[in-house]
């Protein structure tokens, strides 16, 4: 009996020590990587629907040479229609044209653009203004 106690408080006290190990790893892990966390949001100026900002923090190279960042439209009005909406975005800085490859609204649904095709922007002036900070940005 006695020794089946010296077992089992041998057990609880190595799996205390795991435990407690794990949750010094995890809180002293830097939390840069949490985009939620720190936006580092740019404006581009507005126009009559509303503006256009970008996160400096999410910029990454994709594999085919465009740069993928995080953008946010805030439209002029808002309703249940037209709400803050996040883009995760491609941007093709010598074409001048992007994709949209993730869509979020505020109650965090998610669409995911599998198949997103590159578009121009048509003159509208604030995904030209994202186009050109992003692209100009990458290039300092």
């Amino acid at each position: 009996m006695i020794q089946t106690k010296n077992k089992l408080a041998l057990v609880l006290t190595k799996n205390t020590l795991i435990v407690c190990f794990l949750i010094t790893v995890f809180f002293s892990t830097p939390l840069k990587k949490l985009y939620a966390l720190s936006y580092d949001w740019v404006g581009v100026p507005e126009s009559k629907y509303g503006e256009q900002l970008w996160d400096k923090k999410s910029i990454k190279r994709n594999k085919d040479g465009s740069v993928r960042v995080i953008s946010k439209f805030i439209p002029k009005t808002k309703s249940e229609i037209t709400e803050d909406i996040l883009y995760t975005m491609d941007i093709n800085c010598f074409e001048k044209s992007f994709r949209d490859v993730a869509v979020i609204t505020d109650q965090l649904n998610e669409v995911v653009n599998k198949n997103a095709v590159w578009k121009d922007p048509n003159g509208d002036p604030l995904i030209l203004g994202v186009i050109r900070q992003v692209c100009n940005f990458k290039s300092e």
